[in-house]
């Protein structure tokens, strides 16, 4: 199933409550597209409930694995993909709508979490983020990274990303540690993101061994 409907345009539309997938190191950011392999009785459980509404989830990391608390912030997406395998799993692919911020956390239902999302501090995604960085250097400072790490990208696909599908595209994949990523979900906008993300290449880089070797 794959889904063209109804995606909010403004912050009345957003969901008053919404049930939130916990999960360390994963992020989401608005417009980018999560695919999610869905297998625990709960969050099925949590998928089917609300495919019947706004098809909305919240994803947000816990402040440390394994724990109850959450981070304060997290990401609401959109189910637009979604499929049933033979060994009852869901594959679904959640799309970034809007950034939150938790107000306060509800009972459980049906076994997963409830919170009550604040919106208005990201209002701002809800509409494209132009804001322009320096994409040779982030290039740059990708060759050095990946060099460093042994990783063989596919350069041909990094290349024809527009700017803002290309840092959440990194954001998401990248190993960076829980709270590198929370750090890059908090920042408002695409060019303070970008400039965080080719700090945490330059950091992994030189942990890595050696120094980075790029110039600003």
């Amino acid at each position: 199933m794959t889904d063209n409907a109804f995606h909010p345009a403004t912050l009345q539309e957003l969901p008053t409550e919404l049930p939130v997938f916990p999960l360390t190191g994963i992020l989401l950011l608005p417009r980018a597209r999560l695919p999610l392999n869905i297998f625990e009785a709960r969050y099925l459980q949590m998928v089917r409930d609300v495919l019947g509404t706004h098809r909305m989830i919240g994803m947000i990391q816990p402040e440390r694995k394994g724990q109850k608390a959450l981070f304060s912030k997290g990401c609401a997406g959109r189910i637009v993909q979604f499929a049933e395998t033979g060994d009852g799993r869901f594959l679904v692919t959640l799309k970034g709508v809007c950034r939150f911020t938790l107000q306060h956390e509800m009972e459980e239902r049906n076994g997963y979490r409830q919170i009550v999302p604040d919106w208005t501090e990201f209002a701002s995604d809800l509409e494209d983020d132009t804001t322009e960085f320096d994409r040779n250097a982030l290039i740059e400072h990708l060759k050095v990274y990946f060099q460093r790490k042994g990783i063989k990208p596919n350069w041909k696909a990094i290349e024809s990303r527009g700017d803002e599908d290309l840092i959440s595209s990194l954001s998401i994949v990248c190993p960076f540690e829980a709270r590198e990523k929370q750090a890059l979900l908090e920042v408002q906008s695409l060019s303070e993101r970008a400039q965080l993300m080719m700090t945490l290449l330059e950091m992994g880089a030189i942990t890595s061994g050696g120094g980075s070797g790029v110039q600003n």
